[in-house]
C-alpha cells in the first residue's frame, strides 16, 4: 500500500479533471479503459485520485507518441 494519503474524487470532479462526460466515463469503465469507481457509501461512489491522475498522464503520453 502506498504511504501517501489517498483521496477520492466524486464524479463531478472526475468530469472536470478529465473533460469527459458522465456517459463517456461509464462507457470507458465498461470497456476497461478507465479506472473503476469505488463504492464509498450506500449511494455514493468515488474514484481514487491517484488512478485518475495516472490515467490523465497516460493519455498525455499517448498523445505525444510516447505510449
Amino acid at each position: 500500500m502506498n504511504s501517501k494519503a489517498e483521496t477520492f474524487m466524486r464524479r463531478e470532479q472526475v468530469e472536470a479533471a478529465t473533460g469527459l462526460a458522465r456517459s463517456t466515463i461509464y462507457e470507458l469503465m465498461d470497456k476497461g479503459d478507465f479506472p473503476k469507481s469505488v463504492k464509498i457509501g450506500a449511494r455514493a461512489v468515488g474514484w481514487r485520485g491517484s488512478e485518475i491522475q495516472e490515467w490523465i498522464y497516460n493519455k498525455i503520453k499517448q498523445s505525444r507518441g510516447a505510449a
